[in-house]
């Protein structure tokens, strides 16, 4: 495949903050040229921003137009937004699970999608998911989020399967746990008991995240697709 060279574009859905940051900022130190989309569009130092919402196609489709008018074309895409309504099974209803799905999975679709219009042109260019480790074990109270983590694998692959004849590679970072403010709110004690069930002791930095995310958006990682990457310091291995 061609090379892809480290001034290229990288577009990070849900760049303005917590990991989606954090992969912003590892991929602006490794070169490339950043734009942080978020719902808000707020700016983000250091990163170009767009607005984009990832449950509506036709907000998808604006933003890549004025990514595309403004800078050129996006060769490297962060499919990282995301959010969570945790609830036990029986008492999630229909819109807390169907929320999540169209957010988590179906709008990393919509953004993975138009993203590829350009880079079968090109014939070059990434693609890459944001996991977790909980969509290989699975985890109580998170039956959506779950399930949209273990499809985003598939359709990762899929895409990998589809694409890679034009030089397009698709592959999964699945982090576990993270210091995040999603995290900062646990408690010590369900910190502890976390902690002691990761082989390395310890939630992951973002930074770490971002780190993966960055080797897959190089030129070292030219050979590979339909990969998951885990980040999750040993605790979904084997799975």
């Amino acid at each position: 495949m061609s090379d892809i060279s480290a001034s290229e574009i990288a577009l990070v859905t849900g760049g303005n903050r917590g990991i989606g940051l954090a992969i912003a900022n590892e991929l602006r130190s490794s070169g490339f040229t950043v734009i942080a989309a978020s719902r808000s569009g707020e700016s983000v130092e250091g990163h170009f921003a767009v607005a984009m919402d990832v449950t509506s196609t036709e907000s998808v489709d604006a933003a890549f137009a004025a990514i595309e008018a403004e800078h050129g074309l996006a060769t490297i895409i962060v499919c990282n937004a995301g959010i969570t309504r945790d609830g036990l099974v029986m008492r999630m209803s229909d819109e807390d699970f169907t929320d999540v799905v169209d957010t988590n999975l179906t709008g990393s679709f919509r953004v993975a999608r138009r993203a590829t219009k350009g880079m079968l042109k090109a014939k070059r260019g990434r693609l890459i998911f944001i996991g977790s480790v909980v969509g290989s074990i699975g985890s109580g109270g998170q039956v959506n989020y779950s399930a949209t983590k273990a499809g985003v694998i598939g359709m990762a692959r899929s895409f990998a399967r589809e694409l890679g004849s034009r030089g397009i590679t698709s592959n999964v970072v699945a982090p576990g746990f993270v210091e995040t403010d999603m995290t900062a709110v646990l408690t010590d004690a369900r910190r502890q008991e976390i902690s002691a069930a990761i082989p390395l002791e310890r939630f992951a930095a973002p930074s770490e995240v971002g780190k993966a995310v960055a080797f897959l958006a190089s030129d070292s990682a030219s050979y590979i697709t339909g990969a998951v990457i885990p980040v999750d310091g040993g605790l979904g291995m084997g799975h």
